[in-house]
């Protein structure tokens, strides 16, 4: 999930990861709070929680009493490093590897999006050079047609040729 514009997982979902209680989780954490510095993990605010409740189905049997933490792929990663076992290092690979991915599917989807832009510009100029060739076939059609002038010189009464 994104919030602030960040990529993260929540304490209880990386402590499900680990296969620990969150209330474990989180002591483990804060315990080794220098090691989580505010690019690594943030706590939500009151609005972001509501926003995050809002959108999950929740229990109705209690929840939270405290707002989550919010870790990001370098707060995940050093996450495995205060919970010391196995099971917690075999995860921390799989969380690099799932940001990784995460990266790169971004990085394709931006490359796309660069090139329906390119696309759409390209769309945009040939557009406009199919409008001035219609304009120019207007222009021709509009033209009067000439009048048929008969080639040569004509003759009066007089005898005398006349240019025309």
């Amino acid at each position: 999930m994104v919030i602030r514009g960040q990529r993260v997982l929540l304490d209880s979902d990386l402590a499900a990861l680990y296969e620990v209680e969150t209330r474990v989780f989180n002591q483990a954490v804060t315990r080794n709070l220098r090691r989580f510095p505010p690019d690594f993990m943030f706590q939500l605010t009151d609005e972001e929680f509501k926003n995050l409740i809002s959108q999950s189905v929740t229990s109705s049997w209690g929840g939270r009493r405290k707002l989550p933490l919010a870790f990001t792929e370098h707060g995940a990663i050093m996450a495995a490093s205060v919970l010391n076992s196995d099971w917690a290092v075999e995860m921390s690979v799989y969380v690099v590897r799932a940001f990784v991915q995460l990266r790169a599917v971004l990085l394709d989807h931006k490359a796309l999006a660069d090139k329906l832009a390119a696309l759409e510009r390209r769309v945009s100029h040939h557009d406009n050079s199919l409008a001035e060739v219609i304009d120019a076939i207007r222009a021709l059609m509009a033209q009067p047609q000439s009048v048929n002038r008969p080639i040569g010189f004509t003759a009066d009464v007089t005898g005398k040729p006349t240019k025309r």
